[in-house]
C-alpha cells in the first residue's frame, strides 16, 4: 500500500484522533507524542485535509485574520512607502502598547 493509499482510505475518525493529537501533544492514551511522531502525524493530516478538500478555515494551521485582516499583522498588507524617512512601514497600523 503506497502513502497515497493510506491517507485516501485513512478512516474520519483517525483523522481526528491524529489532530487532536498533535494540538495536544499527546496521543488519546496520554503519552507523550515524540517529535518525529509529531511531525509524521502533521504531515498525515495536511495530506489528508488537501486530499479530502476539507475547507480552508477546519485545517490545522488556519489563521482566522478577523479583525486583523487589512492591518500590519495581516501578510497580505502591502506596505506604502514611506518617502520621508524610507521605511516601508505604515505608522497608522500600529499601536504603541505600555506595559
Amino acid at each position: 500500500m503506497t502513502y497515497d493509499e493510506l491517507i485516501e482510505r485513512l478512516d474520519p475518525t483517525v483523522y481526528r484522533n491524529l489532530k487532536q493529537s498533535i494540538e495536544l501533544g499527546k496521543w488519546p492514551d496520554g503519552r507523550a507524542m515524540t517529535r518525529e511522531q509529531r511531525e509524521i502525524s502533521l504531515e498525515a493530516v495536511i495530506y489528508y485535509e488537501n486530499k479530502h478538500n476539507v475547507p480552508e478555515e477546519q485545517r490545522v494551521g488556519y489563521l482566522d485574520r478577523g479583525e486583523k485582516a487589512g492591518t500590519a499583522c495581516d501578510p497580505s498588507v502591502q506596505f506604502r512607502k514611506n518617502r520621508q524617512n524610507g521605511n516601508d512601514v505604515d505608522p497608522d497600523q500600529f499601536v504603541e502598547v505600555k506595559v
